[in-house]
């Protein structure tokens, strides 16, 4: 079930839409409804648990973010709104409901290390298709999926392929460029761990190198983004990673990436200048002194309704563009509401990096880390759009997030295996020594 969503979220472009349903319907979305009542089905039924249950954090917090959601959409409703704003805060929820499912399957529903491994791989893959594309985009000029609205009953929302300088900014199969360099580069730690823990064991070796293609794919698709927040995404993602990786190919990873970076550099011309002239010139850019500029506009904002904010998805953009995933958040939800995010965000990574100390396994240990550094250049790159605006981005955000407590419970079924591998030795060797 999961897979299928990744599936429909990755190869779906994230602008194509079941036109009678309008912005509901997107396919990843609408999975994620089925997800959503498939998990309350199984709330209902007897259950019979392969794993031990543990408590989640991650629970609670996201319990605490539907509350606000909730209640802030009341507040907003008794305040009247203007008509056009009631079915996007209705269409706010079901997309909220949609993350909902997502997240209570991934981490109520994978229970064992293999099935975890299974599902990062796939993402591994995914994200290094989404980065294959873009470099085709990037390579010909062309989006390659416009055709996809000419489907019958599909209406496509995009504006095409956009250009920087003299590049092509690609956009994969994401609406926006900056949703597509978010998703690529957060999935770069989970490729490299991938490629690590299983690149070279349990297979042959031709086979085992494969599995560096999407790191080395992804790596490469960040830098001809042609992006400030690609190019910052992906120096978080590495940095980030380092731990997840072995001592001994740390250096290794770092002297490698360097020399893929001026290999780019040297095979597209003016293109290290270009990115270059974006960090230089970042003072003068107007998308940069939008976000400046929209952070002394928050109070004005929120100043009527600085606890619960003026409504989750009705701060539409006729009021303003933040660009700032976090500060959206912030007016939509208020004060309440982004501190209900941000709890979400520390309690899953404190379930991997928790689960990550204790487990006694390697791959598990490896698994964790890579998961808390995907979240944390997610974190990072959404204060430079309103990521949560995104189905892409949002759906791969809460992705994660399930995925973080089901590491926990694994973690946790680790720490009972050692446990009784303990007991059990221990019992083999009093029987011996009587």
């Amino acid at each position: 079930m999961l897979t299928i969503y990744i599936v429909l979220l990755f190869a779906i472009p994230s602008a194509a839409t079941i036109s009678a349903l309008g912005g509901l319907g997107r396919p990843s979305v609408l999975w994620g409804l089925v997800l959503l009542f498939w998990w309350l089905l199984s709330r209902l039924q007897v259950r019979v648990h392969d794993a031990r249950p543990v408590s989640q954090p991650i629970r609670y917090a996201f319990g605490a973010l539907i509350v606000v959601i909730l209640v802030s959409f009341a507040a907003a409703m008794f305040r009247g709104q203007p008509v056009d704003q009631i079915s996007p805060a209705i269409t706010a929820l079901l997309r909220t409901a949609s993350w909902s499912g997502v997240l209570l399957v991934a981490m109520d529903g994978i229970r064992t290390h293999d099935d975890l491994a299974r599902l990062v791989r796939r993402l591994a893959i995914a994200g290094g298709a989404m980065a294959g594309l873009g470099m085709l985009q990037f390579i010909m000029g062309v989006s390659f999926i416009d055709w996809v609205g000419t489907l019958p009953g599909v209406t496509m929302d995009t504006e095409g392929t956009s250009v920087r300088g003299a590049f092509v900014r690609a956009s994969g199969t994401a609406i926006h460029p900056l949703e597509y360099g978010t998703v690529v580069v957060a999935t770069i730690p989970l490729a490299l761990t991938v490629a690590v823990t299983r690149g070279f064991r349990g297979a042959a070796s031709r086979v085992g190198a494969l599995w560096w293609t999407p790191v080395v794919v992804s790596f490469i698709a960040a830098i001809v983004a042609v992006s400030r927040s690609a190019i910052v995404g992906l120096a978080v993602a590495v940095i980030a990673s380092l731990p997840a990786l072995p001592k001994a190919m740390r250096s290794w990873f770092i002297v490698g990436g360097g020399i893929l970076a001026v290999g780019v550099f040297i095979a597209v011309p003016r293109l290290w200048g270009t990115i270059v002239g974006l960090f230089a010139g970042a003072s003068d850019d107007p998308s940069t002194q939008s976000r400046t500029n929209a952070l002394a506009r928050v109070p004005e904002f929120i100043g009527s309704s600085p606890l619960l904010g003026q409504g989750f998805g009705t701060f539409l953009p006729r009021y303003y563009i933040f660009d700032n995933g976090w500060v959206l958040v912030l007016v939509e939800l208020g004060i309440f509401g982004l501190l209900a995010l941000a709890g979400i965000v520390v309690t899953a990574l404190w379930s991997v990096l928790n689960g990550s100390r204790r487990s006694d396994f390697q791959d598990t240990k490896a698994i964790g880390k890579a998961i808390a550094a995907s979240i944390l250049t997610c974190v990072v790159l959404f204060a430079f759009f309103d990521g949560f605006s995104f189905p892409m981005s949002a759906g791969y955000f809460f992705l994660l997030m399930g995925l973080s407590g089901a590491l926990r419970t694994i973690a946790a079924a680790d720490v009972d295996v050692s446990a009784g591998t303990a007991r059990a030795v221990a019992s083999i060797v009093g029987t011996e020594d009587e």
